[in-house]
């Protein structure tokens, strides 16, 4: 299988192209430099020539700031450029897989399914649910794979900081009590506190079995327990076997947490406090994408067992 991956040397990207390359896959993953996907001309010119049999959208701005301050230009990196891939992806018939979020959902609609209706609450939030859109209105053949507090090693640098989101939660936690350092656990009705932690890997492994048996629709690729902040904390200290006694439960969280956790790959002068709502409770259902997909998914404990494989130095 030939597969095209945008974003594919991002955090979600990279393990996207790693699983798929072991799977026998031959991947094209272009830099932005490379390939820009809010160009029409050039995601056609780029598709037509490598002529892949799917494409996984990763590729995201990150950077919440610029969304907010430009929302023309958010609108095009997003919801634009998922419509570039999807039309090539039409024109060459390829499937058309983008990566989505667990907060296309409103922090009040608890173990979401499938089929439960987005109400996004952010601009991130409601940028990723018009894309979703683009995709099953508009792909003759289209799947969304929604990711949820995605978790695992990170091949460059150090693991992005705590922020109002779940991802890189436990990668940071790790390092710090690996350190002999304090890690203060936010707590706060501002924050996203419940959610389904997912090792990227796995979700990469789904994303595959979608790709393989060329289905249609969406699908939650996630772990298969949610939890709150505290909870997950103390687990992945006595998964990883590290002192629990350094963990500060109950942090409030600081205001700029939300531009924070989105303006982070940018650099730390990017991110100001923005007036953007929060998803409280993201946590997903995943019950019809793991019996779609013949998979068993993860609990909590299993999950970062195999997080520990994974940044556990040989």
């Amino acid at each position: 299988m030939k597969v095209f991956v945008t974003g594919g040397s991002g955090f979600v990207g990279a393990h996207v192209v790693r699983v798929f390359e072991a799977h026998g896959a031959e991947v094209g993953a272009p830099r932005h430099a490379e390939v820009d996907v809010t160009d029409r001309r050039i995601v056609r010119d780029s598709l037509v020539s490598f002529r892949p049999d799917a494409i996984v959208h990763c590729a995201i701005l990150n950077d919440l700031r610029a969304l907010y301050a430009d929302r023309r230009a958010g609108r095009d990196a997003y919801v634009g450029a998922t419509r570039n891939l999807v039309d090539a992806a039409n024109e060459i018939g390829a499937r058309m897989l983008l990566v989505s979020t667990d907060w296309v959902f409103d922090g009040t609609q608890a173990g979401a399914t499938e089929e439960t209706p987005p109400n996004p609450i952010n601009l991130y939030g409601f940028l990723k649910a018009a894309s979703e859109l683009v995709v099953t209105e508009r792909a003759e053949r289209g799947s969304v794979a929604r990711i949820a507090a995605v978790q695992g090693s990170v091949d460059r640098g150090s693991p992005r900081e705590q922020d109002a989101g779940l991802g890189y939660f436990v990668a940071a936690l790790v390092q710090r009590l690996r350190n002999g350092e304090r890690f203060g656990v936010w707590e706060g009705d501002s924050i996203n506190m419940v959610a389904t932690p997912t090792l990227a890997g796995d979700a990469a492994e789904l994303m595959w079995r979608i790709l393989e048996r060329d289905l249609h629709g969406i699908f939650h690729c996630c772990g298969g327990e949610s939890v709150d902040r505290r909870t997950l904390a103390i687990r992945a200290a006595q998964v990883f076997e590290l002192d629990a006694t350094l963990l500060d439960l109950g942090v409030k969280p600081p205001p700029e947490a939300f531009a924070v956790a989105m303006a982070a790959s940018a650099g730390p002068s990017t991110a100001s406090a923005v007036p953007a709502a929060i998803p409280y409770d993201t946590s997903l259902d995943a019950t019809r994408t793991a019996a779609l997909l013949g998979a068993e998914l993860p609990d909590l404990t299993e999950m970062l067992r195999r997080m520990c494989r994974e940044l556990t130095p040989v």
